[in-house]
């Protein structure tokens, strides 16, 4: 048995239930697809979006999820795990059901893949972190260490800078000769020292991060540690239709419209699966964004096909 809908929304986060939220106020019937694996879980709090900050991720979702319930959109917790492009889109479910959409809607978000240093995963979104301007005000003037991924990790050891003044910024892997000129004298004139040698762990006192343990044994006194996960887009499904994609330093991401449609006709995307640094505010934006597209590009059709009878 095969149920239709106007719009399926791949993805429940804040980019998925932003446009979820414009489509049944827009009286279009919309499902929303949501595996429950949200970015920012590791987060206790989410900063930066006005009226919002410091509420947490959780917290958002679940108002979200009754503010669209309220306009009659469905919400099912489920993976798509195919979907065809016919005259209509038909959507396969992983615990069997299978539904029709007129439109489609990505916002499959993407993953964080951290370096492999012992403990780190484990203080991921407490005081291991990536985005300081999502936890800089909460952690400033402490002292700062940042792990190097790529050579190109110089530049979140430049911008961390401006929430404490006390920053070591731990090579890793990375060699100093891969370090530019520019990039040793800027480290300098912000009061940036770079620290040779290879990270083995994190010391951790009274389930609070006290400290960064070098290969060769020496210790460094840091209370947060901040490094640049690699972005893992969940792009498949995107793929699987044929959407155009292009490379940039953070993985694949589709070639969108300023409204989030792709390459392939009727299908939209937005959040964390057009890009990297979309925060939650710039999630939310870019759903609202597309859920109003499909709403005049469904109505313009409609009225062109209605005016051929």
């Amino acid at each position: 048995m095969t149920d239709t809908y106007t719009v399926v929304v791949v993805g429940g986060g804040a980019a998925g239930l932003s446009a979820a939220l414009v489509l049944g106020r827009a009286r279009q019937r919309t499902l929303v697809v949501d595996a429950g694996e949200p970015r920012n879980a590791p987060a206790a709090h989410m900063q930066g979006y006005l009226s919002r900050d410091g509420m947490p991720p959780a917290e958002f979702l679940t108002l979200g999820r009754e503010e669209i319930a309220r306009y009659g959109v469905d919400l099912v917790r489920d993976r798509v795990v195919d979907v065809e492009k016919g005259e209509d889109f038909t959507v396969v479910l992983a615990g069997g059901r299978t539904v029709r959409a007129r439109r489609l809607i990505v916002a499959t978000g993407l993953k964080d893949e951290l370096p492999e240093v012992d403990g780190l995963a484990e203080r991921f979104g407490r005081d291991v972190l990536h985005c300081p301007f999502c936890h800089g005000w909460e952690v400033r003037d402490q002292p700062f260490g940042v792990l190097a991924t790529t050579a190109a990790s110089v530049h979140q050891a430049l911008m961390v800078s401006q929430w404490s003044k006390d920053v070591r910024f731990f090579l890793h892997t990375v060699a100093e000769e891969e370090l530019s000129d520019v990039d040793l004298r800027r480290l300098a004139a912000a009061g940036v020292e770079v620290v040779p040698g290879e990270v083995a762990g994190l010391v951790v006192e009274d389930d609070r991060l006290t400290g960064v343990r070098l290969a060769d044994g020496t210790t460094h006194a840091r209370s947060v540690l901040f490094t640049a996960p690699r972005a893992v887009p969940q792009t498949g499904l995107l793929q699987r239709l044929g959407a155009q994609l292009h490379e940039t330093p953070f993985g694949a991401y589709p070639v969108i419209d300023a409204t989030g449609l792709t390459t392939v006709k009727g299908v939209w995307a937005a959040g964390n699966a057009i890009g990297f640094a979309e925060q939650v505010v710039h999630a939310a934006s870019g759903g609202y964004r597309a859920a109003s597209a499909i709403v005049g590009d469904l109505l313009m059709t409609d009225l062109d096909a209605a005016a051929q009878v």
